[in-house]
C-alpha cells in the first residue's frame, strides 16, 4: 500500500451522468448525509459547455461541493464535480486530470474514471449510472464488481433519458436498480455497514 494511501480507504461513490442527470444529482444528494463517511465524485458529460453543478449542487447537500482540480485531495463528505472536457483520474488519493480522451462522438469519461478508480484506489467502491444518453459506464461496472465494488443503476422510468441506466443493466453487471431516492439510502446502508467494519 502506497504510504499516503494508508487512510485514503473510505469509499467513493461516482454517479455517471448526463442528460437529465441534473434532476437525479438533486434528488441523490438531499438524501444523504454530509457525515457519512464517503466521497462522493459526480461524472456528468460535458465536452464544450461549462459545468454549472459546483454552482447548482451546493443548494440541495450540507456537504461541500468542488470543481475538480489537478492533484485535487480526494476527501470524505464532500461532493466532487469533473470539469468539462477532460477525462478523470485517480493517482496517490488526488485527482488527476487529462485531455479528453474522446473528442469526438459520446464521450467515456464515466468508464475512463471507473476504471481509474479500479486500479488505483483501496476503499470500496460504488458505481452509480443516473439518467443519460448513450451508454458511457457500462463498460466499467463488471470491473467495480470484481474488485468488491457495488454497482447501482437508476430505475428508467425515474430517469428523464433512461439510455445510460438501461445501458448499464444491460451489461449484466448491476446490483440493484432503484429510484435516486433509494439509491441515496442503499449508499447510507453501505457506508454504515463500512464504518462498522473499521
Amino acid at each position: 500500500m502506497k504510504t499516503n494511501q494508508i487512510s485514503k480507504n473510505f469509499p467513493v461513490v461516482c454517479v455517471g451522468g448526463s442528460a437529465g442527470g441534473l434532476d437525479a444529482y438533486v434528488r441523490l444528494l438531499k438524501n444523504l448525509p454530509a457525515n457519512m463517511g464517503v466521497s462522493v465524485v459526480i461524472v456528468n458529460h460535458l465536452r464544450t459547455v461549462a459545468t454549472m453543478l459546483h454552482e447548482i449542487l451546493p443548494h440541495h447537500t450540507e456537504m461541500p461541493v468542488t470543481l475538480i482540480t489537478e492533484k485535487l485531495d480526494i476527501e470524505p463528505n464532500h461532493v466532487f464535480i469533473i470539469p468539462e472536457k477532460r477525462d478523470l483520474h485517480v493517482l496517490n488519493g488526488e485527482f488527476r486530470l487529462k485531455p479528453i480522451s474522446k473528442p469526438w462522438g459520446w464521450p467515456d469519461v464515466i468508464t475512463v474514471f471507473m476504471r481509474s478508480l479500479t486500479e488505483h484506489w483501496n476503499g470500496k467502491l460504488i458505481a452509480v449510472i443516473v439518467s443519460g444518453y448513450d451508454g458511457d459506464g457500462a463498460a466499467a461496472l463488471c470491473g467495480i464488481k470484481d474488485v468488491g465494488g457495488i454497482t447501482i443503476a437508476q430505475k428508467p422510468d425515474t430517469a428523464g433519458q433512461p439510455d445510460m441506466p438501461e445501458s448499464a443493466i444491460a451489461s449484466g453487471c448491476i446490483d440493484f436498480v432503484l429510484s435516486p431516492e433509494n439509491i441515496a439510502q442503499k449508499i447510507i446502508q453501505f457506508a454504515n455497514e463500512e464504518s462498522k467494519t473499521k
